[in-house]
């Protein structure tokens, strides 16, 4: 006799740091796609997959951080989209309060009214009633990290967020069995969490309970004061992304059309930024010049981009080759940077083959900045908490993304050395600098101001 089976997998997005899920019972060919990411593929290609039909979406809370797929998945499967009656958006959809369940044949998915992130935020237990009544797993979105807790500050005053979660937790996570798997909304590297978050896929209730140091916080007031003491930035373009995601529903894809070289250099004229999406190296060694350095080859480019890139000045990719600068459009629309005039098509290589003018950039590994110190400016990237936290003596400082002119204290005549913490953000500020005028900068490479301290040279604190 055939058993149904329950369905489930994660889906991340492993740029941004977010993961999605697919939740469903095979028997009864149904299916529901919690906090889809906007390139909605995977989803219907596992459907298929797995013989099932997605009827159903369900959004944890209004997205701070991405923008989400739940207006093209909709297009694509005819599903419901569902979220808690406080999020308001402005798309059709159905509400639910804490306590709503969704039948998906034998699997029920049942919410759980979690706000502090957002006053909307909703985490979901599941049950598989062909295994017990018991939830199984819960999928926490935003409220619940593994090793950490969300950020408070996103929706209303950070005092009053952190003690939304504070209760949330207490009130609704932790009173899951401690064998109930934890499934995040994010892992390591995503903005909506703090410097605790790992890179782990999931946990158990348990097992954070015993090992979470914020859970281990019995003082709400306590709780309070160390969730907000180690804030990052806000992301600069949070409240446009959650504009965009409680409004109509988004359901074309951005187009990226290919630029001649010819084309490139007339938009640059125009004002379009052009973005480098390569390898940092590739890009020290040749680029348009004016160009910025964000590479796509490494995690985190979509939170770097939204950093740098006004939502509303055209951007111009330039990547390896076409599949590149295609890549990272798609990553620069999951965070709502869609004002594209386009990419350079063949790459770096076409624009060389006309042997256009490029610039350069020094590298200089962390290990030869002693000896050349005394005769460059050291300008740190980091952020400010890294910053108090252990400097160079004599380095100036600014946040890589808020260098949008030559900084005060930096002499453009005079050699600057850009430090970070690996070499990074370094990259993307030392592009900063030469567009704004700098007329030699040095890129620190192979480590930063950890490395510097590791092999015993002086550190300011």
């Amino acid at each position: 006799m055939y058993r149904r089976r329950m369905l489930f997998r994660q889906v991340t997005h492993d740029d941004l740091g977010c993961a999605s899920y697919l939740v469903g019972d095979d028997g009864a060919g149904v299916a529901a796609v919690v906090d889809p990411r906007l390139e909605i593929g995977v989803y219907l290609d596992l459907a298929r997959y797995m013989g099932v039909r997605i009827e159903h979406i369900l959004e944890t809370h209004n997205h701070a951080d991405h923008v989400s797929g739940h207006g093209r998945l909709a297009v694509a499967t005819g599903a419901t989209i569902h979220i808690h009656r406080l999020a308001e958006p402005d798309y059709e959809h159905e509400t639910f309060d804490d306590g709503w369940e969704l039948e998906l044949g034998s699997v029920v998915v049942r919410a759980l009214h979690t706000p502090g992130h957002r006053p909307e935020h909703t985490a979901f237990a599941l049950v598989d009633r062909a295994r017990g009544d018991a939830p199984w797993a819960v999928l926490s979105g935003d409220s619940l990290f593994v090793g950490d807790v969300a950020r408070p500050d996103l929706a209303i005053d950070r005092d009053e967020g952190a003690r939304g979660i504070f209760d949330s937790l207490h009130e609704r996570l932790l009173t899951l069995p401690d064998s109930c798997e934890l499934w995040p909304g994010h892992l390591g590297g995503s903005m909506c969490g703090g410097p605790g978050m790992d890179m782990k896929t999931s946990s158990t209730i348990g097992y954070e309970r015993a090992h979470n140091a914020l859970l281990r916080e019995p003082d709400i007031g306590r709780f309070v004061e160390r969730s907000i003491a180690t804030l990052g930035p806000q992301p600069p373009n949070f409240e446009a992304i959650v504009a965009l995601n409680r409004g109509d529903l988004l359901t074309d894809d951005v187009p990226a059309r290919p630029l001649t070289p010819r084309q490139v250099q007339l938009k640059c004229g125009e004002g379009a930024l052009v973005v480098d999406v390569r390898t940092e190296q590739q890009f020290d060694e040749a680029h348009i010049p004016g160009a910025v350095c964000v590479t796509a080859l490494s995690a985190g480019f979509g939170s770097r981009l939204a950093w740098i890139a006004d939502r509303d000045q055209e951007l111009l990719l330039v990547g390896r080759d076409d599949d590149d600068a295609q890549h990272a459009a798609r990553l620069a629309s999951a965070v709502g940077i869609d004002k594209l005039a386009g990419y350079l098509h063949g790459g770096m290589t076409s624009w060389r083959e006309e042997r256009r003018p490029v610039g350069q950039i020094e590298r200089l590994a962390i290990g030869d900045l002693p000896a050349r110190a005394d005769r460059l400016q050291i300008l740190d990237v980091r952020e400010r908490a890294e910053w108090d936290a252990g400097r160079i003596p004599g380095s100036t400082h600014v946040p890589y993304h808020d260098i949008d002119a030559i900084p005060d204290g930096i002499d453009p005549a005079r050699p600057v050395a850009v430090v970070c913490a690996s070499g990074q953000r370094a990259a993307v500020a030392a592009s900063l600098l030469a567009r704004h005028g700098a007329e030699h900068v040095v890129h620190v490479v192979d480590g930063g101001v950890g490395a510097w301290e590791r092999a015993g040279h002086p550190i300011e604190r």
